[in-house]
């Protein structure tokens, strides 16, 4: 049965090899149950309401991915758009929570018409093969950079940008060791390498101070009940023009995340079709459309694919299957939420960071011999990480690329599609 839905064999994969990589790819996505409570909480959101919102939405998201496009690709709550729901709509706009999740709403709903007519599927097959890998190499440094950040061994500088770490910081010192730990698993080729490292690191953490068990620890949790944001949306601003600046920022920034993950990742697991497109992307799109709607009735702020997909990739993860167990885990999270919870961002950093080497190596692909095809494409990976935007990033990359081709006549590289969205991207970043 798992075989006719998921097309095991014709992905050359196993259950067993999709479930270890659903693991490893929630154990990359679990530190999001951790941190969009954090975050939404700014706007006056209740923790443990949001704790259930983010289980529930990330649950359905995944499990909708998976059998809807049968693609190894989680879904949760998006880092960044959660932080201008909370930080930007909500307290320095002044605006109110229920106001900011009819915002997240009509996104997904609109999501949804762009995905049904193609609009979405459009703007995907329309990025020139050479940017597309550009998108996947720019992933695979942001998400380095995240895993460095989470355990220290990167800090900001006032005078550098970034910097290394102390080296003799408990959270750098566990960084390190899962770093070398996945790396040794890995060139030995032990299956689940990166989900041991998680795990093990997590462990190492404990007497290093890093992994904090609460005391009278109970893995299981006392009570889950449901969330006290269900369904409180106030409609009563919906035509006016802050509604719509909202609404264009979640929209703008969320549809091009997808984009960039989606193509990263699938690039990363080598499921691109022959013109490098994304399979079943409708699908794939919807889904991530949907689940945006329900996320925001369910209470949290927009829900989107994560590039965190790209570790469970690595893991062997090429089919829909993947993403269902990253559901199943996502909802099981909701009984053993003290578990999840204590898993430091030092124990993930091993992963991303040995993600983003995987992701690296589609950058031999790229045509550098053609100025026109290699400027864009460099521009594409420097900005991802250096902006902390894949969205500014791919912007970035399709402005350049058709304001150079146009430039130096080879106007017969660029589509009607690519030009448009050059020109709204310009638009964009002049008036929003």
């Amino acid at each position: 049965m798992l075989d006719k839905i998921f097309k095991l064999r014709d992905n050359a994969t196993t259950i067993r090899r999709e479930i270890i990589a659903g693991c490893t790819t929630f154990m990359a996505m679990a530190y999001i149950l951790a941190i969009n409570p954090d975050i939404l909480s700014i706007a006056g959101a209740s923790k443990e309401s949001i704790f259930v919102a983010t289980a529930l939405a990330s649950f359905f998201g995944s499990i909708l991915m998976g059998v809807l496009a049968n693609l190894p690709i989680g879904l949760a709550p998006s880092m960044g758009l959660n932080t201008f729901f909370a930080v930007t709509v909500v307290t320095a706009m002044g605006h109110s929570y229920p106001f900011a999740l009819v915002a997240v709403f009509i996104s997904g709903v609109l999501f949804m018409l762009m995905s049904l007519f193609n609009v979405r599927e459009a703007i995907v097959n329309a990025i020139p093969k050479n940017l597309k890998i550009s998108l996947s190499v720019g992933i695979g440094l942001f998400i380095t950079i995240v895993g460095l950040k989470s355990s220290d061994i990167i800090v900001g500088n006032p005078h550098t940008l970034l910097t290394l770490g102390d080296l003799s910081t408990p959270s750098v010192i566990l960084g390190f060791i899962g770093i070398a730990t996945a790396s040794i698993l890995l060139v030995m080729k032990v299956p689940g390498a990166i989900l041991i490292s998680i795990i093990f690191t997590t462990i190492v953490g404990i007497p290093l101070g890093v992994t904090h068990v609460p005391e009278n620890f109970s893995p299981i949790s006392t009570s889950v009940g449901m969330t006290n944001h269900f369904a409180n949306f106030d409609w009563s601003q919906i035509l006016t023009f802050d509604m719509l600046i909202v609404v264009l920022t979640f929209m703008f920034v969320a549809i091009f995340d997808v984009v960039g993950t989606l193509i990263g990742v699938c690039s990363s697991a080598k499921i691109l079709d022959t013109n490098g497109n994304v399979p079943n992307i409708k699908k794939a799109l919807l889904a991530d459309a949907i689940t945006t709607t329900v996320g925001a009735t369910l209470g949290t702020s927009t829900v989107g694919s994560y590039v965190e997909s790209a570790a469970g990739v690595v893991a062997g993860g090429r089919t829909g299957l993947t993403a269902v167990t990253v559901g199943v885990l996502f909802l099981v999270s909701l009984l053993f939420a003290p578990i999840f919870l204590i898993i430091p961002g030092a124990a993930t950093c091993c992963a991303l960071v040995m993600v983003g080497l995987f992701m690296l190596r589609g950058v031999k692909s790229i045509d550098f011999d053609d100025l026109s095809e290699a400027i864009p494409a460099f521009l594409t990976i420097i900005f991802i990480p250096l902006s902390y935007s894949i969205a500014s990033g791919i912007m970035l990359g399709i402005i350049s690329y058709v304001l150079i081709n146009f430039v130096v006549g080879k106007r017969e590289k660029l589509t009607l599609t690519m030009v448009i969205l050059a020109v709204l991207f310009i638009a964009k970043f002049v008036w929003l």
